[in-house]
């Protein structure tokens, strides 16, 4: 057996591993704090059908805020997925689409908005001329590409594994690392996990980890939400999830894809709420040769939301991008067809050709 040797000049230094990179700018991080503490009336808005980066950060940062004596408010276009319901501070949030009057007032007297895990004002929906008229300044904190120019302040940072994360460092850059209590690290923890794919993709940064041995400090029980996300389902979800898989996976090899779509009617037979199909998507990954895997699901007679994950450097936001008007990051997008489901998947079996080059070049990468 060939020996393996071993050298300290190998590995960083003790300290450098335990110190968290600080990639924002000095100058936007002492924006913020600023605009913070001259604010007391704060408003923290996310992206339609919110995921568990965008709750996660909006109820972390709402509850470093609270703590801080700030009258600060959670506020979502749409009603969050049952799923995220265990969050700290997941009950007070304020749903526009069934409290718009709320909502209005909330953002006409506030002293500050953040945007949180979204990069431009149409992703709240019908929540976005609430926003667009609101008097306050705003502060876009967010890891997808292309932002917007919409805010006053822009921490946008697409090399980010997620905005928790990023949510994170501007807290640990700010000096407020210690007002991260065990409710708020939870959230950013679920937020974390749920937008790597429990740290399958997205997350070769060491960053990430110094950030959840910081989180553990808290008293946080990583494991527990893990399962909690990952391992509790609903009688309604497996049986979904298992005729997805059984009966509505179309297998195309020679594109190395997996497409899976559900109509309306499909979902109704399931009693279908939102978060049922959370992470159906990346199931047909761990089958050998496939390597993009589409789920696409009609919300609605005109509207079909697609999600698209993907393994090594075949880059599924420029798909989404290019067809569905969305994107992301490399390995984990989304996008939405306004029309017919037969419509939205002939538009993917059009641009099959062109895909096959983006296939070839992930494989020689």
């Amino acid at each position: 057996m060939p020996k393996i040797l071993l050298t300290l000049r190998q590995f960083p230094k003790h300290d450098d591993l335990m110190t968290i990179t600080k990639s924002i700018s000095e100058e936007k991080v002492a924006a913020v704090k600023k605009m913070i503490e001259a604010s007391r009336r704060i408003v923290i808005t996310c992206h339609k059908t919110p995921d568990g980066d965008a709750l996660g950060s909006s109820l972390a940062l709402a509850a470093v805020l609270a703590g801080d004596r700030k009258y600060v408010h959670v506020v979502t276009p749409d009603t969050p997925p049952k799923i995220l319901k265990f969050l700290p501070g997941a009950d007070h949030i304020v749903i526009a689409s069934r409290f718009h009057e709320r909502a209005k007032h909330l953002l006409d007297t506030a002293d500050l908005v953040f945007c949180l895990d979204y990069n431009a004002p149409m992703r709240v929906d019908r929540l976005e001329p609430l926003l667009m008229e609101s008097p306050a300044p705003r502060i876009m904190i967010d890891h997808h590409l292309d932002p917007a120019d919409f805010t006053d302040i822009a921490i946008s940072s697409p090399e980010e594994s997620s905005t928790c994360a990023l949510l994170y460092r501007l807290l640990y850059q700010m000096g407020w690392a210690g007002k991260i209590h065990a409710d708020a690290a939870t959230c950013i923890y679920t937020g974390m996990l749920t937008d790597t794919g429990n740290f399958s993709y997205n997350s070769n940064n060491p960053d990430l980890y110094l950030i959840i041995a910081r989180l553990l400090t808290t008293g946080i029980n990583k494991d527990e939400i893990y399962n909690t996300v990952w391992n509790t389902n609903s009688v309604n979800r497996l049986r979904i999830c298992g005729y997805s898989i059984y009966r509505k996976m179309h297998l195309f090899p020679e594109y190395s894809l997996s497409l899976i779509c559900l109509n309306r009617g499909e979902l109704n037979e399931f009693d279908y709420v939102k978060g049922d199909t959370e992470g159906l998507v990346n199931k047909p990954l761990s089958i050998p040769g496939i390597v993009w895997s589409v789920y696409m699901r009609e919300d609605n007679k005109e509207y079909i939301k697609v999600s698209m994950r993907s393994i090594g450097n075949f880059p599924v936001n420029t798909i989404c991008e290019k067809l569905y008007g969305g994107g992301g990051h490399l390995n984990a997008a989304g996008g939405e067809f306004h029309g017919t489901m037969r419509e939205a998947a002939e538009k993917l079996f059009l641009m099959l050709p062109e895909i096959k080059a983006y296939l070839e070049k992930s494989a020689n990468e």
